[in-house]
């Protein structure tokens, strides 16, 4: 009988990344406590959003808001990267990366978990951006995936390619 298998990747969906900072801009655009305030947030490039307003409190108040938005479209706040708001001339610049993809050092330890505190038999192979999980049984893989969600690591794991 073949291995049963799955791959551990740390994607974004883009497009409910987008939807959120759409209905941020809308909220920010519409809100009181924003009028006057400059306050904006906008993709910057492929993978960076950035936020502006005229105080430091107001561009945290803006990422707050595209958080919320986030969560509410079922993204998880660790493909965030927020840096401090900076200022740039009159207004306060935050800068907003997107984390995605799982690197070595990730991936490292993802499978020492694995080899250490997952069941005998299972194997991790670091793939690039990806980890392939292996074992004969499928029980020992689900109980990996519920192993690894318990762990708090500091990106957002999918699980995928699941046979």
């Amino acid at each position: 009988m073949a291995d049963s298998s799955f791959d551990i990747v740390s994607k974004i969906d883009r497009q409910e990344v987008d939807n959120a900072l759409n209905q941020t801009v809308k909220e920010v655009g519409h809100r009181f406590d924003f009028k006057g305030t400059g306050a904006s947030i906008a993709w910057s490039g492929q993978k960076d959003i950035e936020i502006k307003a005229n105080s430091e409190e107001r561009a945290n108040a803006v990422l707050d808001v595209f958080k919320e938005k986030l969560i509410k479209r079922g993204l998880s706040l660790k493909v965030l990267d927020a840096g401090e708001p900076k200022l740039s001339g009159k207004e306060y610049r935050l800068m907003v990366g997107l984390k995605e993809g799982i690197d070595q050092e990730h991936a490292k330890k993802i499978s020492k978990i694995v080899r250490d505190e997952g069941p005998k038999g299972v194997k991790a192979q670091i793939q690039g951006e990806e980890l392939r999980v292996s074992s004969k049984k499928k029980d020992d893989l689900q109980e990996v995936i519920a192993l690894l969600k318990s762990k708090d690591l500091d990106i957002a794991l999918q699980f995928t390619n699941y046979r």
